[in-house]
């Protein structure tokens, strides 16, 4: 049924194999284990690139987190209009929620594959997807420090008899792998938590999510390592390695990006400002002996018997000197009044 997943995780453990066997020989534990980790390593390194998105994509979020808490206060009773609402600022500031998500849906099915893969690396058993029969012998013989990587702890000890293994082996092996793949587990969590912002932690949601992912997932890994086979403890210690080393270095570029962008923009200002002692320059008022922009009228200036020079010179210029009063008639003294006369 799922095949189309564990033929391509076989392959990829095939190939890995392949390379280490040819060092440490094929049926050396330490070439089984790091062709499992170095499985873990190409598929991160595949998932680089959206991991980078998803890191920007939660800085924007949080960026505008202010502006999706407004929402939900200006409809508390509608969540389709809420969530109308924020799709649409969030297609604005070029976030997507989903590919944020993609790194772990990924990982989910790959960590399915392969333990059903090594699961079926029994004894006697044929082929196995990518590999032979001699490739599956040679998995089931090899031993890591006296432990077969398909062993677990609570495995019946009749199986542990097929296998060539002993519990005290597996157990020696399995404690601190377990151990170190939950205190890792609780770092990479913890490195998370300490890049949200204040408003992200206020959420109680998640504040929640927060207590799980620090104290819950690294107890899970502690419990489900009695359960679970070497290798699938491999496989989760180098995940959550590389995730915290990402996790350092991708946040350290990304911050240094922001740093320039702040730098830039302050440098920019500091070019646009005016020199100390320098008068800024209105662009609207035009300088002194400039000509005005075209259609703009000419404003009056100042003469040396002051603006009244200016008014004169227009009236000169006019012929004629406005002096007409409201009410009077041109030419008509102003000294009788109109319709009056004189008595005798």
């Amino acid at each position: 049924m799922l095949n189309f997943i564990y033929y391509p995780v076989s392959f990829i453990l095939w190939c890995w194999h392949w390379v280490f066997g040819k060092v440490f020989g094929e049926s050396s534990g330490f070439a089984w284990a790091l062709a499992v980790i170095f499985l873990v390593f190409t598929l991160r390194a595949i998932l680089f690139k959206p991991f980078v998105g998803q890191v920007r994509s939660m800085r924007k979020m949080q960026e505008f987190a202010p502006e999706m808490q407004k929402i939900k206060k200006k409809f508390p009773n509608d969540r389709q209009r809420q969530a109308q609402e924020m799709q649409k600022l969030q297609s604005e500031h070029g976030v997507n929620p989903l590919g944020g998500c993609l790194p772990m849906l990924v990982q989910i099915p790959v960590f399915i594959g392969l333990f059903h893969v090594l699961r079926s690396f029994k004894p006697g058993w044929g082929e196995v997807y990518f590999f032979d029969k001699q490739g599956v012998d040679s998995f089931v013989n090899a031993k890591l420090f006296g432990t077969n990587l398909s062993t677990f702890i609570t495995m019946p000890s009749d199986q542990l008899a097929t296998y060539g293994t002993e519990r005290l082996n597996v157990i020696l092996l399995s404690v601190p792998l377990m151990i170190v793949a939950s205190i890792a587990t609780h770092f990479t969590a913890r490195h998370s938590v300490a890049r949200q912002n204040a408003s992200a932690l206020d959420n109680p949601q998640t504040a929640i999510m927060n207590k799980l992912t620090l104290w819950i997932f690294p107890l899970g890994v502690l419990a489900g390592g009695f359960f679970f086979p070497v290798a699938i403890l491999l496989y989760w210690l180098s995940n959550n390695a590389w995730t915290l080393g990402q996790q350092h270095f991708v946040y350290k570029r990304i911050d240094s990006e922001e740093e320039e962008k702040k730098a830039t923009v302050v440098e920019t200002r500091q070019a646009l400002a005016p020199k100390p002692g320098a008068k800024p320059v209105n662009p609207k008022k035009p300088a002194p002996g400039a000509k005005p922009a075209n259609g703009a009228k000419r404003m009056p200036t100042a003469g040396p018997s002051g603006p009244s020079s200016s008014a004169s010179s227009e009236t000169e210029s006019n012929g004629n000197s406005n002096t007409e009063i409201p009410g009077l008639t041109p030419g008509r003294s102003t000294s009788k009044k109109p319709g009056s006369k004189k008595r005798r």
